[in-house]
């Protein structure tokens, strides 16, 4: 509805927004809205396996959006996925192999011809069938490559500020449903503006085109067509394939200069308003306008060439476009490729993209990095940042550390859960006392740690020491946990007596006798690495007597970040707050 309303969105991320939560949702077997179990799946209902899944779907929305398999796939590599191994590499294809082939399917049966597998996408840009390129040419690629960077870093810092205005103002839902009014309110009546302001016509070429799309005349002779009309009033992808493929001379100079202005003013203002929105597609709807304006300066510049095409110049503008706002490379380069059908035109649409990102890396970061931390989403970057090495566990550690014994009595329990948030507890012989607790000397040895979850899943089924029918019955296994994934019981959900919070847990059944641990000296590039490369929420700090002297987590390691702006850098502590006010 977004889309067909006319705002300046696409319909790409919504896409891979929907494939993430179906692989979330599907590959747990079961429904907690409407509190049904289809008793499949039940392996899967761990954290690292619906990780795995919610990439998998990314990459298949990327596949039904673009009929782009490959692209997803990338995709998912390059931006979605926080973990990657080989044997992720192929079911994430299949995955987006089964998702391209199933759209296409279903679309030959839309279009009247059910089997005929030529639909690959949703959004169809057309195919380039003879695009060729001088090796000269390379020159104005590059020089378009640094001015969608430039423009990139450009959209960046407005929508930036735009949203910090919007976390900071329009906090209400009353005010985003008026932001989206006041947006469409405006493109509206820009479309319209252009629209009577410009008088654009050009020719309507073959009747075909009139099955196809609605001409809209204005104030056109008979035979002619408004081309201002005709990219306003159509879907933002089928105006990105006028612009790839109507012949030269289809639109004037004043058109295209004027509506990439304004459409570049309006995306930014749209990308982080209340409504379901798509990057890709304004992005590269902005880069062809203006990179049709570059095709136009070729044709000025060296008259009647046969090797001239001015889609081929819009095809370039939108990928250095797309790219300087993104910065994403590989799966970019592959995504437009698969979508225009030409393989030969891969190492120009790269080399631009990778001069896209070098320039908009000089002034500011990707726009989905940017919304990232904005929104305060502890996700990690590949590599550790820069300039750490000196720093160390005891320096990033959080203290002090709520611990639990190895048979803890119901009523501690209960009360740690009430008064914390944590979502992981180290379990030791022995809690410290209180004077060694206010010296952080240490929280007692090491034997294990368990989980919040756990923890409640225990007591809401009162897997107490003293209920011998509890564990008589053989329900205490694996499956009891896998269970109540993914929502698990809040303690409010948990009815105990005071004569159960009398007994105790053992808890060395359940608990992971064998945690990730470190020693206080542990540089912070290595422990970033144990994150990154085994999908860590907890981290426990030791001493050399196998002692918990702290605890860090994913939030206290993305806190110290790379600061990047006109070719400098330096390293930054973030304060983490619990809210903002």
């Amino acid at each position: 509805m977004s889309v067909l309303g006319g705002l300046a969105v696409g319909k790409e991320g919504p896409m891979i927004h929907s494939g993430a939560v179906i692989a979330a949702g599907v590959s747990q077997g079961k429904t907690t809205s409407f509190k049904y179990d289809f008793g499949i799946f039940e392996y899967f209902r761990e954290d690292h396996e619906k990780r795995d899944f919610v990439s998998a779907g990314a990459a298949a929305g990327v596949a039904a959006a673009f009929g782009a398999p490959v692209g997803g796939v990338l995709f998912s590599l390059e931006e979605g996925a926080s973990f990657w191994n080989q044997a992720l590499t192929w079911r994430v294809f299949f995955g987006a192999m089964m998702s391209a082939f199933t759209l296409n399917l279903v679309l030959s049966t839309y279009n009247g011809v059910p089997g005929k597998l030529t639909y690959n996408g949703l959004l169809n840009f057309g195919k380039f069938e003879d695009l060729t390129y001088e090796i000269w040419e390379f020159i104005p690629f590059l020089l378009m490559g640094v001015m969608g960077g430039l423009l990139g870093a450009l959209y960046n810092f407005i929508n930036f500020k735009l949203t910090q205005l919007r976390m900071r103002y329009i906090t209400r839902p009353w005010q985003k449903v008026a932001e989206a009014i006041l947006v469409a309110s405006t493109t509206a009546s820009v479309a319209f503006l252009m629209i009577y302001g410009l008088h654009d016509c050009r020719k309507i070429e073959d009747e075909a085109s009139r099955s196809d799309r609605y001409p809209i005349q204005m104030y056109c002779n008979d035979g002619e067509e408004s081309a201002v009309a005709a990219i306003w009033f159509q879907t933002p992808e089928k105006s990105v394939r006028s612009l790839f493929h109507d012949p030269s001379k289809s639109f004037e100079w004043l058109t295209l200069s004027v509506f990439f202005g304004c459409y570049f003013l309006l995306a930014c203002w749209t990308y982080g308003l209340g409504i379901p929105s798509g990057l890709f597609i304004p992005t590269l709807l902005c880069g062809a306008a203006w990179g049709r304006l570059t095709g136009k300066l070729m044709t000025l510049l060296f008259p009647g060439q046969s090797w001239l095409n001015e889609g081929k110049y819009a095809l370039v503008g939108a990928g250095a476009m797309l790219g300087g706002v993104v910065r994403m490379t590989i799966s970019l380069t592959v995504i437009l490729m698969e979508c225009v059908g030409n393989i030969t035109f891969g190492l120009p649409l790269m080399i631009v993209l990778m001069v896209a990102k070098w320039v908009g890396d000089f002034f500011n970061e990707g726009l989905y990095d940017i919304h990232i931390q904005m929104q305060g989403v502890p996700i990690m970057a590949w590599d550790a940042p820069p300039l750490s090495n000196n720093i160390y566990a005891s320096e990033v550690l959080n203290r002090p550390v709520t611990t639990l014994r190895t048979v803890e009595k119901v009523s501690r329990i209960v009360e740690i859960l009430k008064s914390c948030t944590y979502n992981g507890f180290p379990v030791v012989d022995s809690i410290p006392t209180e004077e060694e607790a206010r010296n952080f000397k240490s929280y007692g040895t090491l034997r294990g740690l368990i989980l919040r979850s756990q923890l409640t899943v225990l007591l809401k089924h009162k897997v107490f020491n003293e209920n011998a029918h509890v564990w008589e019955s053989s329900k205490v296994d694996i499956r009891l946990f896998r269970l109540s994934y993914p929502r698990y019981f809040t303690l409010q959900e948990v009815d105990l007596t005071e004569e159960d919070l009398e007994c105790t847990i053992d808890l060395r059944p359940f608990h992971n006798p064998s945690p990730y641990s470190v020693v206080s000296c542990t540089p912070l590039p290595r422990m970033f690495n144990l994150f990154r490369a085994l999908g860590l929420r907890h981290l426990v700090v030791v001493n050399d007597s196998r002692e918990v002297v702290g605890m860090v987590t994913r939030k206290d390691l993305v806190k110290y970040r790379v600061w990047k702006h006109r070719g400098q850098m330096g390293l930054e502590e973030l304060v983490i707050y619990d809210n903002v006010a």
